[in-house]
């Protein structure tokens, strides 16, 4: 057998098909409270600038860390003992956006604008909140020490992520015209409700996903707790309480910096901050340009989500293979490049009016590059982070690069404006955005080969950790 068909195997591990899932059910919500939400705003006769400025809700994606400490420790009356603490966790917080649906489908976004935003913040922290157990329990399902079946794992979840968005996506959209072509008036609202049927049936699937009893971590972080008890020098339900929050918000934080040294986990935190940057203001507003350059919904279904997935599935699952021979360093920085040049094809679009063929060559180039970088991503911040800590340690990385993308591409809407709708300018900005978190990425490359020593994943080119 080939060194690539021993490589390619790993995906069709019987874990790979549970971190599959677990993508799916991470990116569902992203339908919900992006395309669809977005084209419901655009076509009840909200501004750009508007629809924009709505995008401040993702900022509940990077802040979740702030929160995720509780969520490595809480655990969920009945449910836990049932389900186990990850999928506990999972199942209330599906029922609390399947809720959420139901609520969308009573409200005018006209009437009520500020309704619809709050339900909407709703579904976001929600989904936010379950990305981190979820996150934790994909991480979990393997060894600290299979530093290639992470990279794998990695690409089945970007994988499993865009399933649920993009063919997430298709549902609603197609679903959305259908129900308007019939004459049903407030067709989104009905939409909203068959997509509740989808977060059902994850739930069901969410029941055929093992999880392990976290005998280790609860007894590192018990070990945690003690310490900082007998550093405080009392005991009682006091001593216990303040042990117990210290070692649960604190502990992660000191974990990170300790591992990784201060100085360069600082630099580690100031590459995720900026790496997306440019693709999120894209993704930001994409949904609206194509509308203005005349593409119907059925047309954005076909092309962005249905063509969409099936070229980002495919580029994922080669991109983990590649990164995991060429190192995952090196593949950041051809992603990076990458994620620029394609937006350019968006450039190339605007100016030449509403073509199909340019139209699904910008989608499938730039899905291409978005499937690799996010691949990489993922399995870069999965590696860092202390089995102690799960949920905390990657809800805290991944927080920090949604921030970036979310703090900059709320205000997508009013760069549009401010540059009287060209679009091609807009998408050539987009592409330079990309290079500050590149040069970061290029100071601390040395530094990150050797902290991630011991990961048995190949850094640089035929560079390999013992």
């Amino acid at each position: 057998m080939s060194e690539l068909s021993k490589s390619f195997s790993i995906y069709f591990e019987r874990r790979m098909a549970r971190i599959l899932l677990l993508g799916i059910i991470s990116g569902f919500p992203w339908v919900l409270i992006g395309s669809s939400l977005t084209l419901w705003l655009k076509e009840d006769g909200l501004s750009r600038s508007t629809i924009g400025w709505a995008g401040l809700i993702f900022g509940v994606y990077a802040i979740n860390f702030l929160w995720a400490p509780l969520i490595d420790r809480i655990r969920i009356p009945l449910l836990t003992n049932k389900l186990g603490h990850r999928r506990a966790w999972i199942v209330t917080l599906q029922f609390l956006i399947l809720t959420c649906l139901v609520s969308w489908s009573l409200i005018n976004p006209v009437a009520n604008f500020w309704g619809v935003i709050f339900v909407g913040l709703i579904i976001a922290i929600a989904s936010a909140t379950q990305d981190i157990t979820i996150d934790a329990l994909r991480i979990e399902q393997i060894g600290k020490t299979e530093g290639k079946s992470m990279a794998a794992g990695a690409a089945i979840a970007v994988v499993g992520w865009w399933t649920g968005y993009k063919l997430g996506g298709v549902v609603a959209l197609n679903a959305a015209e259908f129900f308007q072509r019939s004459g049903i008036e407030n067709y989104w609202q009905i939409t909203f409700l068959l997509l509740g049927v989808i977060i059902i049936l994850c739930n069901i699937a969410l029941m055929f996903i093992p999880e392990q009893q976290p005998t280790e971590r609860v007894a590192a972080q018990k070990e945690t707790d003690q310490i900082i008890k007998d550093k405080l020098g009392s005991s009682g339900s006091l001593a216990n309480a303040a042990a117990w929050f210290t070692g649960t918000v604190v502990g992660p934080l000191m974990s990170f910096f300790k591992r990784n040294g201060f100085a360069i986990a600082l630099a580690i935190l100031g590459f995720v901050f900026l790496f997306k940057i440019g693709e999120a203001f894209l993704g930001r507003m994409s949904i609206v340009f194509y509308k203005e350059m005349g593409f119907s919904k059925s047309d954005i279904a076909l092309y962005s989500k249905g063509i969409g997935w099936i070229t980002t599935v495919s580029f994922t699952l080669l991109g983990g293979l590649f990164a995991i021979r060429i190192g995952l360093i090196r593949a950041m920085f051809i992603s990076g490049i990458l994620m620029a040049l394609t937006n350019l094809m968006f450039s190339v679009l605007a100016w030449s009016g509403k073509s199909e063929i340019l139209f699904a060559s910008a989608v499938l180039l730039d899905d291409l590059a978005a499937a690799f970088a996010t691949v990489t991503f993922v399995a870069f911040i999965s590696m860092l982070v202390d089995r102690t800590y799960t949920a905390t340690q990657y809800a805290l990385l991944a927080s920090i690069g949604t921030m970036g993308r979310t703090l900059f591409s709320s205000s997508s809407g009013e760069l549009v404006e401010w540059l009287n709708g060209d679009w091609g300018l807009f998408f050539i900005i987009t592409a330079l955005m990309v290079i500050p978190s590149l040069i970061c990425l290029w100071l601390i490359r040395k530094k990150l080969a050797d902290i991630l020593t011991g990961t048995k994943v190949r850094l640089f080119s035929k560079e390999a950790s013992s």
